[in-house]
């Protein structure tokens, strides 16, 4: 697989061929266990990976010092779950369009076209757990064993990409979070290590179903909106992110878009998957990093420009956000 890393002004920072076999390490009946410390003046990571029966997990702890932009190619054409836990960066997948991982967000997606590009902001402890099946194991997992699987599985097998929820990523439930960790933390060794860890990513592939059903039938009882409404859930938003520094009351914002308060929220919720606030407060996080880096404005002035009423207020709403203070991440 091929590998390059570039900065936001197109340096090249690394270029390397990696993993000449992982073919091999991927389909051996015996455990592969590897671990990598990689040190560069641009970032630093920690890297295990377990190989074995066609299964390949993998833990990573990183520590990024600049923008990157990573582009791989020659990839193994292999089923993906990713679970971020903490940290974020966007990716695509095959034809997929930009998508952002954020802390504690997790999918499952196949790249059948062997390109992949990520794009990493600069940010302290990142971390994220990963598996990834060969194709031939992943559709002997998915054969009747029910519809998201039956779903995947065609695809896999027609080699056409695919990704669990399109929408958005789902949350990572404390469930998963503890399996997780029972991964990360695995005392057994040789073949009962192999047997507990397969047992693991089964559990977390079965709850990733699970949850993307659960997902669809609710939206399946959502009601239906009218075009007419969803240009007034536009304008809401709109009206909404115009105010920020102020904003209206959920009272003041449905009189305003000519909705009432029922269907601004259940409409705002269907369109943007979001509540009205929780997706203010998400522009607001965004636009706080973005005003971070490009060091114009004070963290105070920040703050005052976004509405809050103190520093501390805006620290502990951007900490929560993005797992670093605002005063971390503009010292960088």
């Amino acid at each position: 697989m091929a590998v390059q890393i570039r900065n936001d002004i197109n340096e090249l920072l690394l270029e390397e061929e990696i993993g000449d076999d992982l073919q091999e390490k991927l389909v051996s009946t015996q455990l592969v266990e590897e671990q990598q410390e990689i040190k560069y003046h641009f970032g630093e990571a920690v890297l295990r990976e377990t190989f074995f029966d066609g299964y390949h997990i993998f833990t990573g702890d990183a520590s990024v010092y600049e923008n990157l932009h990573v582009n791989a190619t020659e990839a193994i054409p292999a089923v993906s779950l990713l679970f971020m836990v903490r940290g974020h960066f966007n990716t695509n997948v095959g034809h997929e369009r930009q998508r952002l991982f954020g802390s504690l967000e997790h999918n499952l997606y196949y790249n059948p076209g062997g390109v992949e590009n990520a794009h990493i902001l600069k940010q302290e402890n990142l971390a994220a757990v990963g598996m990834n099946f060969s194709k031939e194991r992943f559709l002997q997992l998915a054969e009747n064993n029910g519809r998201i699987l039956d779903m995947l599985g065609n695809n896999v097998a027609g080699n056409r990409p695919i990704i669990l929820n399109k929408k958005s990523n789902h949350p990572i439930t404390a469930r998963m979070l503890m399996i997780l960790d029972e991964i990360r933390n695995c005392q057994f060794l040789g073949g009962h290590k192999k047997l507990y860890l397969q047992s693991k990513v089964i559990e977390l592939l079965a709850l990733q179903c699970e949850q993307q059903e659960q997902a669809e039938s609710l939206q399946k009882e959502r009601f239906a909106l009218s075009a007419s409404d969803k240009e007034k859930i536009f304008f809401a938003r709109d009206y909404l992110l115009n105010q920020m520094q102020s904003p209206p009351s959920l009272t003041e914002l449905s009189r305003a878009a000519g909705l009432n308060e029922f269907k601004l929220k259940n409409g705002f919720k269907q369109v943007f998957d979001n509540t009205v606030f929780g997706y203010l407060n998400d522009h607001k996080m965004e636009y706080a990093r973005q005003l971070l880096q490009s060091a114009v404005q004070s963290v105070t002035q920040i703050a005052e420009q976004l509405g809050f009423s103190s520093v501390q207020h805006f620290s502990t709403a951007f900490r929560k956000k993005f797992g670093v203070s605002p005063v971390k991440l503009r010292n960088a």
